[in-house]
């Protein structure tokens, strides 16, 4: 059977954990909001991220992600992230109240 699939032992697992950075991390928002505050730069405020990746819906997030990574020559990655998030909320609010 050439080509199966096995199960990783738990010592290949362990060893892609990275004690440095998966420290203190203990539920997936965390994980996922210090991978952004990474890619965009802005591990001062990682607070922050774990703030958004705990109360803000993740397909806003990724929207904003994903605008993010598409742009081109952006002097901060963090403060168009942000802009591209509040915008995405307005919006999603606007749309709520023209339903009512």
């Amino acid at each position: 059977m050439t080509g199966a699939k096995t199960f990783s032992t738990v010592g290949d697992v362990l060893q892609k954990f990275n004690k440095n950075e998966d420290k203190y991390i203990s539920r997936e928002f965390q994980k996922y909001a210090y991978g952004l505050a990474r890619e965009l730069n802005d591990l001062e405020h990682k607070s922050l991220y774990m703030r958004l990746a705990k109360n803000t819906p993740r397909p806003l997030l990724e929207v904003a992600r994903s605008f993010v990574k598409d742009a081109y020559q952006v002097k901060s990655k963090a403060r168009l992230f942000m802009w591209k998030l509040a915008k995405l909320k307005s919006e999603k609010v606007d749309t709520q109240e023209g339903r009512r």
